[in-house]
């Protein structure tokens, strides 16, 4: 006789899946929806939870968290750490800011004060930048501060590890940081014998199992290193030998910067603050040797914004939307890869239209090929409302600033796209002066000497199966 009830374990199993996958998938949707979003994110999310089983999960684990309302540091702890910059600076309100942007200084004052008097070295390519790195790490007779997104153990990086390590066995402090996922591929050996050295050294939101976390998308992209509280670097390159050497198609046109005076007090608070995250170690407070008296250098205004995942604004992309809608004259911008918010390229467009010199300049080839490619979808519309796109060929350009109308420039860390403006912590500083605003056009207009300039006539010309992949990797924008 055949049994009464029979059971089909594999159908049973099926259908426990497909019924615990729906609850999970239209939980998330709710939630997603709930966070009240930009339509224009909510709704690719939804679509690909509801569509696409598992992977839709896994994607959405990875790269979709809204961290906006989470916090990393304690509002009591982060004002110890920046109360000894606020309490030493000079009265910068005294000074003038430019009529068209006191309204930008204001809007940043909540994050960051106005600091006067620095002196400000450029740095174009790789080695004159380290050579320069070089010369102050020697000199460090208290504190070492080191942080980068990419640290690599090749030529470049043995050298300045040396070099720390020698430092640290003199009696100097030295403190490194470096990003979990931007040293992937460097040997655990090459910080351990640091530590061994004296060394502290921290990853920054180490990623353990990085198939498995969240944490892979929000990286630490900043470059910052404070020697004495009086010296400080920051800008666009890494520690690498590629910064020195180039690519195997052509030199590495880089930007960075080296800080003399107050404005290192912003350098000195952004890495306390990303120290504190990673060692939950507290300095500077009551501490005059982190923040020491400095002198006056020049009649710069500066103010060294900080940026990330966390927090309810995207300060970073709002004080750069500002430069940009208030530009009168001019906006030269150079940055490596060009994937903007729909704010941000909107606000490109009509100042382009509204008669404003808007220049846009890019690597004619890219380290990143799917970036480069997405990069070209948005050209078209840009082009189109006027703006003047170059592309720069004797090599790699990954120089990152905006400068605008004589008056101010923006330089750091940060590209024009959805990676550096949402998910990074980056770090730029807002320089109000003239003579640095002319320095930075100076150099934008020597580079656009090895630029060729796009036509939109001829640009719309390209091959169908171009235009394609860029608008497929488009798609993709938010997560290159």
């Amino acid at each position: 006789m055949p049994p009464l009830l029979s059971i089909s374990w594999p159908s049973l199993a099926g259908n426990l899946f497909v019924i615990l996958y729906a609850v999970t998938a239209a939980g998330l949707a709710f939630v997603i929806i709930s966070e009240n979003r930009n339509p224009l994110k909510t709704l690719p999310w939804v679509v690909v939870l509801l569509l696409l089983p598992v992977i839709g999960l896994v994607f959405y684990f990875f790269f979709g968290q809204d961290n906006r309302k989470l916090r990393i540091i304690s509002r009591h702890t982060y004002k110890r750490i920046v109360q000894p910059p606020q309490t030493r600076r000079m009265a910068a309100e005294s000074v003038h800011v430019p009529e068209a942007y006191r309204p930008l200084a204001a809007l940043l004052k909540h994050k960051t004060p106005l600091l006067y008097g620095s002196d400000i070295r450029i740095y174009t390519h790789g080695p004159e930048k380290f050579e320069a790195l070089v010369e102050a790490l020697e000199q460090a007779r208290h504190h070492i501060h080191f942080q980068y997104y990419i640290f690599m153990d090749d030529e470049i990086g043995e050298r300045v590890k040396q070099i720390l390590m020698r430092k640290a066995r003199e009696g100097v402090e030295v403190r490194v940081m470096y990003d979990d996922v931007g040293c992937w591929k460097v040997k655990k050996r090459f910080f351990e014998e640091m530590k061994a050295a004296g060394v502290e050294v921290y990853p920054f939101l180490k990623v353990a199992f990085p198939i498995l976390t969240s944490k892979v998308n929000y990286r630490n992209h900043r470059k910052v290193v404070v020697i004495d509280g009086k010296v400080g670097f920051m800008g666009g390159m890494n520690v690498a030998d590629r910064y020195v050497k180039g690519t195997p198609w052509g030199a590495w046109r880089d930007t960075h910067f080296k800080f003399t005076g107050q404005g290192v007090y912003g350098l000195q608070t952004a890495f306390l603050i990303d120290w504190y995250v990673v060692s939950k170690k507290l300095l500077g407070n009551n501490d005059n040797s982190y923040y020491p008296k400095v002198g006056t250098y020049s009649d710069t205004l500066v103010q060294v914004l900080t940026s990330g995942p966390i927090g309810p604004w995207r300060s970073l992309l709002q004080a750069i939307i500002f430069m940009i809608s208030n530009a009168k004259k001019y906006i030269y911008i150079q940055t490596p890869y060009f994937l903007p918010t729909e704010g941000l390229n909107q606000a490109l467009q009509a100042a382009a239209l509204g008669g404003v010199d808007v220049r846009l300049m890019l690597p004619a080839r890219s380290d990143t090929r799917s970036a480069n490619i997405a990069s070209h979808s948005y050209l078209d519309d840009v082009m189109k409302a006027g703006v003047k796109v170059f592309f720069y060929q004797p090599g790699f350009l990954h120089a990152k600033s905006v400068v605008v109308d004589d008056a101010l420039a923006c330089i750091g860390s940060a590209n024009m796209d959805f990676r550096s403006f949402e998910h990074n912590f980056e770090i730029n500083a807002f320089v109000y002066q003239a003579k640095f605003a002319l320095r930075m056009k100076k150099i934008f207009l020597d580079d656009q000497h090895d630029c060729k300039q796009l036509k939109l006539s001829l640009w719309r010309k390209r091959p169908v199966s171009q235009r394609v992949a860029e608008s497929f990797m488009r798609l993709f924008s938010p997560l290159l």
